[in-house]
């Protein structure tokens, strides 16, 4: 009997990756981290912008076509594109069917190289960006529909810039507490998504947009606090299990995927 007992293997013990202590305590700290970053905040602390406030908004606007050009090419040939959950599994709440897809460009401070090197005119925009974390082409199929949600932190704005709308754009919205708003081609839409929002596509075409998120203009005690928390969020299981899995899923389709870190202005 002994010696069976030796031979059985001993009760695994559940590792807890430190990865996931971070994101756990993240949750905890975020509702008292937001009130301090919002009140360092210098243009305020609204749902939805005024794109004007924000001096790459014309950037943006300007080479709208040539943005556009290069997604349309690059999405036609659906290397890269992968729903959201499939990449994030932190999404799968708000994204559990394949109508919500992206392609990486910049993702949490991580160059996605081969899809930088496929749109170089967009890559070459996204870098001029003051304080770029994420920039990605964002599509929503016909009858997707994104449930009532919040973003992670309020260090970060969101600003879309529509590349491909469906003609009945009326139809295809997106709701920011109470405010709702439609995607227009060649503008763009400045929000914070850490109030709840939600969006949908009613239309019969896909609707595309190159989604950015930028560091919020805040006060030097706003940036130290809103630096730290995103610190934690690069280095969590939340961003980097994103990073691996895009890279892996591109692997898998044949392509020489890499990321590397991307410094921001």
């Amino acid at each position: 009997m002994k010696q069976i007992q030796a031979q059985l293997p001993e009760p695994a013990l559940k590792r807890i990756k430190p990865s996931s202590l971070v994101v756990k305590f993240g949750k905890k700290i975020r509702r008292h981290v937001d009130r301090v970053l919002a009140k360092n905040s210098k243009v305020g602390n609204l749902p939805v912008f005024e794109s004007s406030a924000f001096s790459f908004t014309k950037l943006l606007e300007d080479n709208a076509d040539i943005i556009a050009q290069e997604a349309r090419a690059v999405l036609a040939q659906h290397d890269g594109v992968h729903p959201i959950h499939e990449v994030s599994p932190d999404h799968s709440r708000i994204a559990h069917d394949k109508k919500w897809k992206s392609l990486f460009l910049i993702g949490y401070g991580y160059r996605f190289n081969h899809n930088c090197a496929r749109c170089p005119e967009t890559t070459k925009i996204l870098e001029k960006i003051p304080g770029l974390n994420s920039g990605f082409f964002s599509i929503m199929e016909a009858g997707a529909d994104i449930p009532s949600h919040c973003g992670v932190t309020k260090a970060l704005l969101t600003c879309h810039l529509g590349l491909v709308i469906p003609d009945n754009f009326y139809s295809c919205g997106i709701k920011i507490c109470d405010k709702v708003c439609h995607w227009q081609q060649g503008k763009t839409l400045v929000f914070d998504d850490t109030f709840r929002h939600e969006a949908w596509n009613r239309a019969s075409g896909d609707r595309v947009v190159l989604l950015l998120q930028f560091d919020r203009p805040m006060t030097l005690l706003g940036r130290l606090v809103g630096g730290l928390f995103l610190s934690g969020i690069r280095g969590s299981s939340f961003v980097q299990d994103g990073r691996r899995n895009v890279v892996e899923r591109d692997k898998a389709l044949g392509l020489k995927a890499s990321s590397s870190p991307f410094y921001p202005l």
